[in-house]
């Protein structure tokens, strides 16, 4: 069962990131922020992390593919609250 508390803590920390992100044209911003993310990803709930994944590995570690995963991923929490 994923927690209310996981789902808020998720969608403030990873909605907070994607706004900088997005505006971000500093390149060492952008990965440091790459590198929050996926290090809070491997802390988060397993099973929040599994639905939002749809069961990618690489779900918000994948460079090339970050800012697709960081917006889908702010949608379905936001979707979730």
């Amino acid at each position: 069962m994923i927690s209310l508390d996981s789902i808020e803590t998720a969608y403030a920390l990873l909605h907070q990131k994607r706004n900088v992100y997005i505006h971000s044209r500093l390149s060492w911003q952008r990965d440091d922020i790459e590198l929050a993310v996926a290090s809070f990803a491997d802390a988060m709930s397993p099973e929040l992390y599994a639905l939002l994944s749809a069961g990618r590995p690489d779900y918000l570690r994948d460079h090339a593919r970050f800012g697709d995963d960081l917006a889908r991923a702010v949608e379905q929490l936001e979707a979730m609250l």
